[in-house]
């Protein structure tokens, strides 16, 4: 099936702060659970934040519609991905955020259940009846027997086609669905560019291109809503009294390292390393970046890989170039084995410096999609270096786990990584 498809200076100069920082203070499991917990509250507040900024920037879009609100618009939404993919390494190992983040996150999407597409798309997938169903063009749908009134764009309908029919690939709602309708299909393949949705898209009377730009006007602000709300409860979670702290708290403080230590594998290791880089990487195929439409895609790895490194050492430098700081597990492990906390600290800084030259390779005009592509040699070779990075740290996660006297614990695997041939099959 087809699925075609600058970050803000501030956190990154802050970054020098991190670089220069001493080793983290010794403390108990329990102060490490409890200040990750403060972490979380602190990005997805952040993440809340930003997607507030974000629905403003799509309400002065919709009610001004030119290439300058669209450009702000596009902006707004690359701004809010950095704090938000920050927190990705809370996913895995705590069930309260593993089961909500498909609301805000899912990926790919087939777009032609949102609106229209180009004829490559394809008209339909045996997988998949809502494949082209384009709700912005479809008050009533008619579908595998199902009648469906689609005549009002409201949170509440997209949210109830949200991975309808139980197909992944339904993704009606979050950062990636708003994504689409603010750029477009990015129909370049592996070479220069990114989607170019035109801002008439949004546009009223004889000057709407597209059709229906209402309702797709009507869908991103209902998307927007919805991402703000989203985040309104996960921030809320992460707070005193709130479900993921009380739940992560209510553990022994062993239990809350190892949540700690699978959200950091499995991110590293199958999430990121594999099923996100290396799979696309392997396939050469840019339907399998993450921030697809955009070209945004360098910034999720980079910033999901800050994420990680934000939890080993306890600080978060927040938007506004603030920290949130305290006890990290570095200051644990180097209490039991000095020397395996300067290789993990050695292996997060080789890991953020392969980031950061794939960051600015992007920056630098040539888009992660291009880099992936066959026959970019030295595309290729930034992403690989990544991908080593990711994997080599995860290594050391494991033998902290040991060196901590943590029962084993199985982090999400890839068969990008794992079983490459089974990825030809």
């Amino acid at each position: 099936m087809k699925r075609p498809c600058i970050p803000a200076g501030g956190a990154v100069l802050a970054l020098l702060a991190f670089q220069a920082a001493g080793p983290a203070k010794a403390a108990t499991a329990g102060d490490v659970v409890r200040h990750y917990a403060d972490i979380a509250h602190a990005g997805y507040g952040d993440s809340l934040a930003l997607a507030r900024e974000l629905g403003a920037a799509i309400d002065s879009l919709l009610a001004s519609p030119s290439q300058e609100t669209l450009d702000q618009a596009r902006q707004a939404w690359i701004v809010a991905r950095e704090p938000y993919q920050q927190t990705e390494v809370y996913r895995f190992g705590n069930l309260a955020v593993d089961e909500w983040e498909g609301r805000v996150n899912a990926w790919p999407l087939d777009e032609g259940l949102i609106d229209y597409v180009a004829d490559l798309y394809g008209e339909e997938s045996e997988l998949n009846a809502f494949y082209t169903a384009n709700v912005i063009a479809n008050p009533q749908l008619s579908i595998g027997g199902r009648e469906i009134d689609a005549s009002e764009i409201t949170p509440d309908l997209i949210r109830s086609l949200h991975e309808i029919d139980e197909v992944e690939a339904n993704v009606s709602t979050g950062y990636h669905a708003i994504e689409f309708l603010l750029w477009g299909q990015d129909l370049n393949g592996t070479d220069a560019g990114a989607g170019e949705r035109p801002w008439t898209d949004f546009a009223t009377g004889d000057n709407c291109t597209g059709g229906n730009c209402d309702r797709r006007g009507a869908y991103l602000e209902a998307a927007s809503t919805l991402l703000v709300a989203d985040l309104e409860e996960m921030t809320a979670s992460w707070g005193e009294g709130g479900a993921a702290r009380s739940d992560l708290l209510g553990r022994s403080p062993e239990e809350g390292l190892s949540v700690i230590l699978t959200g950091m594998g499995s991110l590293s290791y199958g999430e990121q390393a594999g099923e996100r880089m290396q799979l696309g990487l392997m396939l050469h195929d840019p339907e399998e970046e993450h921030d697809c439409f955009s070209d945004n895609t360098h910034n999720s790895h980079y910033f999901d890989a800050l994420g990680i490194r934000n939890v080993y050492l306890g600080r978060y430098v927040r938007p506004d170039g603030s920290e949130v700081s305290g006890p990290g597990l570095a200051g644990l492990v180097a209490a039991h084995d000095p020397e395996l906390d300067k290789e993990m600290q050695a292996k997060l800084e080789a890991t953020m410096a392969a980031m950061e030259t794939l960051k600015e390779t992007a920056e630098g005009g040539m888009a992660y999609d291009q880099m992936i592509g066959s026959g970019n040699d030295e595309g290729n070779a930034i992403v690989q270096a990544a991908i080593d990075g990711l994997v080599d740290q995860t290594r050391s996660i494991e033998r902290i786990v040991s060196a901590l006297g943590l029962e084993r614990i199985e982090f999400e695997g890839s068969d990008s990584l794992d079983n490459p041939q089974a990825v030809f099959q």
